[in-house]
């Protein structure tokens, strides 16, 4: 009788591994909602086309921050580094008789040359990621003021503003973009052996090691392309605005973490995904949207976005707890 009685409410147990691989859903379904309730331009086709541009740039350098996480490191160089690939890239395009490929080439081509420097810190030298990626986050702040000196490049070719502006079958190009660079991603992560090695590096290293993974290559591997996601993202930044500037890039890290996190991918390796990334991104970029629909000060949208940082990983910390008791009690 006892046994049967135990057995009973376990049937009726909510499961909490299944609301939380669903959570990031049901949390952009309310935000939605509300945002729908209490501002009416909010649902407009404008609107969300907007919050959609504004978020693929985001998500570019997201999906590639992710990839780092993934592995239990950081990288904080991502906003400068999307700086300096947006002003080398812009140098390059200002050079006569120079094809408009080989200028984002060269932009994109500098950020995965210094993710790949950012690697070789952490897996070779065996610096701390945040120790190696903060001192490269000030020192290519630095060479991007030193370069300019307080000038801006600006006016280029339409042809290169178009990957910025312009539109495929009525969608903005940095939206395709952004879903292709998905697309790369998402083969990486569950069609080749790469993306199981950065699983398993994040999660446990020694087992790795032991398993006869290359850790070395795989965290080379894995800030490359990070560096690469934020030359990219740089080149595409540029070209939508027409300018290139010291401080291009200033703002994005902390909203770029906090999209990770909010899209369930752990801090401290081996477990989420690109797929929440993606959501986590559009999540920050709604709230940053009805702040703005809503009239609420700028200056606000920081201390937001660090409180979400916080709140977002208390909460993955206790549903991943939760769901783990669940599967052990049976």
């Amino acid at each position: 009788m006892q046994e049967t009685a135990a057995k009973k409410p376990a049937g009726l147990r909510l499961d909490l591994s299944f609301v939380y691989r669903f959570s990031r859903i049901f949390v952009l379904a309310l935000l939605v909602t509300f945002m729908a309730l209490v501002t009416p331009n909010f649902l407009t086709g404008t609107n969300t086309i907007n919050i959609l541009r504004q978020a693929s740039l985001s998500a570019i350098l997201a999906l590639g921050e992710t990839i780092v996480i993934l592995t239990a490191g950081i990288d904080l160089s991502i906003g400068a580094v999307l700086t300096m690939s947006g002003i080398v890239g812009a140098t390059v395009l200002k050079m006569d008789g120079v094809p408009l490929w080989v200028g984002v080439l060269a932009g994109v081509g500098c950020g995965a040359l210094v993710g790949l420097l950012n690697g070789l810190m952490v897996a070779v030298v065996r610096l701390p990621a945040f120790i190696a990626t903060y001192g490269t986050m000030w020192i290519a702040q630095g060479l991007a003021v030193v370069f300019l000196r307080g000038y801006i490049i600006y006016d280029f070719d339409k042809r290169f503003r178009f990957i910025g502006t312009g539109y495929f079958l009525d969608i903005p190009m940095p939206i395709i973009i952004m879903a292709l660079v998905f697309g790369v991603f998402w083969f990486i992560m569950h069609k080749s052996t790469l993306g199981r090695s950065l699983y398993a590096v994040g999660a446990r290293q020694e087992t790795a090691r032991l398993s006869g993974i290359n850790i070395q290559r795989t965290l080379i591997l894995a800030y490359t392309f990070s560096g690469l996601c934020a030359g990219l993202a740089g080149m595409l930044f540029v070209a939508r605005l027409n300018a290139a500037e010291a401080g291009l890039g200033d703002s994005l890290l902390l909203p770029v973490i906090a999209g990770v996190v909010l899209g369930g991918t752990s801090l401290f390796g081996g477990e989420g995904g690109i797929s929440g990334t993606v959501i986590g991104v559009i999540i920050m970029m709604i709230i940053i949207n009805g702040m703005n629909l809503l009239g609420i000060n700028s200056v606000w949208q920081g201390p937001v976005q660090g409180a979400i940082i916080i709140i977002a990983v208390i909460l993955d910390q206790w549903g991943r707890r939760a769901a783990a008791r669940q599967q052990v009690g049976g």
